[in-house]
């Protein structure tokens, strides 16, 4: 497969944001959760836990709840503030302020005509959910202290609040409190403090679930007013509950970490009447557990630790599958590393700002395996702050170095590099062309004289570099009238073809020189996560989330042969079982018949001359390569090498000197960053 000499770099100190809140939308299979910096993503759970979109914070904006109604989405937050989402431009579409100070809950009744919000001041104000916009309806009783959680009841006719050890239940219509419920707060040593009902559940039989800062889940009979029962689940805060469709399964997350399963069923084998019952903890997260989700088939969980958690229930379904499977999602599934090939300089992407490094170099007998001497160290040169208050949402670097570009929802910003190995300068380019107000992915050709940048309603932007101006050329549209964003660009090596793929699955090649639509690629069921475009042959190599690899030559506008033998063999079951998705392809220089692949766990060479493993063999063989004669390899020997060492992967690229750089962010790092988690007696301590 041939040796690469590699620029091992752990200096990117990204960290993640902690998860606040999550809501599934069982329509679409969406999960949309809120990060603490106020990001928003959506992973589509039927195609892989992909992450298909996400949407940049903002230092102004907090999310402290979020709703799906029906495909719209909707966040309340510190600001007090109800902000629907555009779904298609990724960014806010409008905010309505409810005045009522800080917004600390949001729910949707079961038919999704209107909006409850629980305020700062005491008060649950309703809002009619309207085709376009959101318009207030009226107040409801406003009660002492602040309201942390609600819930309608389905028939639509009643609504629960929690407050500050107090659960009031409302009529909708007439808007008066109904029923007004006292929590106990716990032991003797929490009397002085006041119990904070974080999560509140209306079933349809009346009967409501509440969590709180005690540690309990208590069932209560909302016509009474009294208390069924009382579950203590931890000796800290319960944070969130979660309650399946069909009312037969509740989840609790509390500040140690843990989820904890209740289920509605017969306390005793034969007895017809039920009650619920605590049946499984899970034990996922070494922080608090700040949402929940029971979506049928698994616990999807997620919190301080900011991994977002999916543990399958394994007696909901029948195969041992893929699905079956437990899966930690803690890195994003883009890129947010930039590399400049000809210059050996990395761009790295912060939310608030860009970093830029020269790699460093080494010389010795270079064996397998061994480390080099480090004779310069890695440098960092600079340092970009983004302008304004919206988070960063992509940016590049130019193969050359010398053109650096990155966008946030409302602005784009280019700015010219001269870097001659000492000194560097760096100059914001004044006026850029009207067209660019923001982009969802951006991408310098080969020769670095041209910008692509992907802007809204899947439109690709042509822009001309020069030293002396910035010009506007051509603007691609799509083709199959799709307004999804593109999240994916790539140009050929040669400046003729321009790749982009968007979240409808649909993948366009464009023909620069011409600028004209080529072609577009067959639609294929599962969203693409990554792709290039071989620079000799020309031919578009895609990696989808279902970890199946296509290849289409553009030239002929078909499939190549190799991706029809792969399609006709199929991969091996090991590869598509993968709970990663591959986020970088790039092709070897030295060798045009293989490329590199790589997800956050491992990189692989794949050489298009060997054969394809079969369902027998083994998949990471090479161990038993090494072990076995030259001659006899030839019998074992397959198109996948893998190479684990590395690990976790942000990016993996080829620089021109053929040397392969890997970036690396070990998962101990960034636990050592996390804020200290609760106190929690310990064996023999």
């Amino acid at each position: 497969m041939g040796e690469f000499k590699v620029h091992r770099v752990r200096f990117f100190d990204y960290m993640p944001s902690g998860i606040r809140c999550m809501a599934f939308n069982q329509r679409t299979e969406r999960l949309a959760l809120a990060r603490l910096d106020g990001t928003v993503e959506i992973f589509n759970f039927s195609d892989r836990y992909f992450q298909e979109k996400v949407i940049p914070g903002n230092d102004a904006r907090s999310v402290e709840a979020i709703c799906w109604v029906a495909n719209r989405l909707f966040t309340t937050g510190l600001n007090g503030e109800i902000t629907e989402y555009d779904l298609e431009n990724l960014c806010p579409k409008y905010s309505v302020d409810a005045f009522g100070g800080p917004i600390w809950t949001v729910a949707c009744n079961a038919l999704g005509t209107h909006l409850a919000v629980g305020c700062e001041d005491g008060s649950v104000k309703l809002f009619e959910v309207l085709p376009e916009k959101i318009r207030f309806e009226k107040n409801l009783d406003r009660q002492k202290g602040r309201i942390l959680s609600l819930s309608w009841h389905p028939s639509g006719t009643r609504i629960v609040a929690g407050s500050l050890d107090v659960i009031n239940i409302f009529d909708v219509q007439s808007g008066h409190m109904m029923q007004r419920m006292l929590v106990d707060r716990g032991t003797v040593n929490s009397r002085t403090r006041e119990c904070v009902v974080w999560s509140v559940f209306f079933l349809s039989d009346f009967t409501i679930i509440s969590g709180d800062s005690s540690g309990k889940v208590q069932i209560w009979d909302s016509h009474t007013g009294t208390l069924n029962k009382a579950h203590l689940v931890s000796k800290w805060d319960v944070l969130a509950l979660s309650l399946s469709q069909d009312e037969s399964s509740l989840l609790a997350g509390t500040s140690e970490g843990t989820v904890v399963q209740f289920q509605f069923l017969s306390p005793t084998l034969g007895a017809s009447e039920k009650e619920w019952v605590r049946t499984r903890t899970f034990k996922h997260h070494t922080h608090d557990v700040r949402a929940v989700a029971e979506i049928g088939t698994a616990v999807v969980s997620g919190g301080v630790d900011t991994q977002l958690v999916v543990r399958p229930l394994l007696d909901k379904v029948d195969v041992k599958s893929y699905d079956t499977g437990l899966r930690k999602i803690q890195f994003p599934h883009r890129p947010l590393v930039s590399c400049a090939a000809k210059a050996g300089l990395l761009l790295f992407q912060f939310p608030v700002q860009l970093e830029l490094w020269r790699l460093g170099e080494g010389e010795g007998p270079g064996r397998p395996g061994h480390s080099l001497i480090v004779t310069r160290k890695p440098e960092k040169l600079l340092q970009l702050k983004r302008k304004g208050e919206d988070h960063i949402c992509c940016s590049a670097i130019s193969p050359c170095g010398s053109w650096v570009v990155y966008s946030t929802v409302s602005s784009i910003r280019l700015h010219r590099l001269q870097y001659d190995g000492s000194n560097i300068s760096i100059a914001k380019v004044p006026r850029l062309p009207k067209v660019l107000r923001s982009a969802h992915q951006l991408c310098f050709s080969a020769d670095s004289s041209r910008l692509f940048v992907a802007s809204s309603r899947s439109t690709v932007h042509v822009i001309a570099l020069s030293q002396s101006e910035c010009k506007y050329l051509h603007t691609f549209k799509s083709c199959s009238g799709s307004t999804e964003p593109m999240h994916l660009l790539v140009a050929s090596a040669d400046g003729r073809w321009l790749a982009a793929a968007n979240r409808a699955c649909e993948v366009h090649v464009y023909n620069v020189r011409s600028r004209k639509p080529h072609c577009i690629v067959p639609l294929y069921g599962s969203c693409p996560t990554a792709m290039a475009i071989h620079p000799s042959t020309n031919n578009l190599l895609m990696v989808h989330a279902d970890q199946l690899i296509f290849e289409y030559s553009i030239e002929e506008k078909q499939y190549t042969d190799w991706s029809r033998r792969v399609q006709k063999e199929g991969l091996h079951r090991l590869w598509l079982e993968r709970d990663t998705p591959v986020t970088g392809v790039t092709f070897n220089p030295s060798n045009a018949s293989q490329f590199l692949l790589h997800d956050t766990y491992m990189f692989c060479i794949v050489d298009q001359r060997l054969p394809l493993p079969d369902q027998k063999a083994q998949l990471y063989n090479q161990l038993t390569l090494k072990s076995l004669s030259e001659q006899d390899r030839k019998s074992y020997s397959h198109a996948f090498k893998f190479c684990k060492k590395y690990q976790p992967l942000l990016c993996v690229s080829v620089l021109e000197d053929q040397s392969v750089v890997v970036v690396e962010r070990p998962l101990l790092d960034i636990a050592t960053q996390l804020p200290a988690p609760v106190r929690q007696k310990k064996f023999a301590t």
